[in-house]
């Protein structure tokens, strides 16, 4: 079982916006794995909604979303495949690959954004690069905030499948 860190409480002191926006970030990703974590195998493989998406899907999804918004868009690094976690216009996840295996790539893929955090300024625009599609680049900030709103939406999303799969339910 997954040990959930804190909830980021507004009162709860932070050495700054930084630390904020990365304890939301670690807190949302760890519920999300301790609730995909928790469902029976079968559960986590299948789909109970009309979209089809699958909780091992979104898993999969959320490690490409970071890939995305903070390797290939704010550091602008070359990734080969950044939108790896589609095929045929949905989500996607090669069946070999474990629930504890796409849970250890979500978790290294937070250590890295945690790390690029920690050694930037939140004002920091990102590099140039094909993330953007020729717009300007956004700050760390900004990628920040779209990462907590998408973890967030999503955690919201899979409370209702979790609760549909008599897994566990709200926070």
């Amino acid at each position: 079982m997954t040990t959930l860190p804190p909830f980021p409480e507004p009162t709860v002191p932070a050495e700054g916006r930084a630390e904020v926006f990365l304890r939301y970030l670690d807190y949302f990703r760890e519920s999300v794995l301790a609730k995909v974590s928790a469902l029976p195998e079968a559960e986590a493989r299948a789909s109970r909604l009309p979209s089809g998406w699958t909780p091992v899907e979104l898993l999969r999804h959320l490690r490409f979303v970071e890939l995305r918004w903070i390797e290939w868009g704010f550091q602008g690094q070359p990734v080969p495949e950044p939108w790896g976690d589609w095929r045929d216009g949905r989500w996607h996840v090669p069946p070999e690959l474990s629930v504890a295996e796409l849970a250890d790539e979500l978790r290294a893929q937070g250590a890295h954004t945690r790390s690029v955090v920690q050694s930037a300024d939140l004002d920091t625009v990102g590099a140039p690069g094909p993330r953007w599609n020729g717009a300007d680049p956004a700050s760390l900030e900004r990628v920040l905030f779209h990462l907590v709103q998408e973890y967030a939406r999503h955690l919201g999303h899979l409370d209702i499948v979790s609760e549909l799969a008599n897994g566990p339910l709200g926070e």
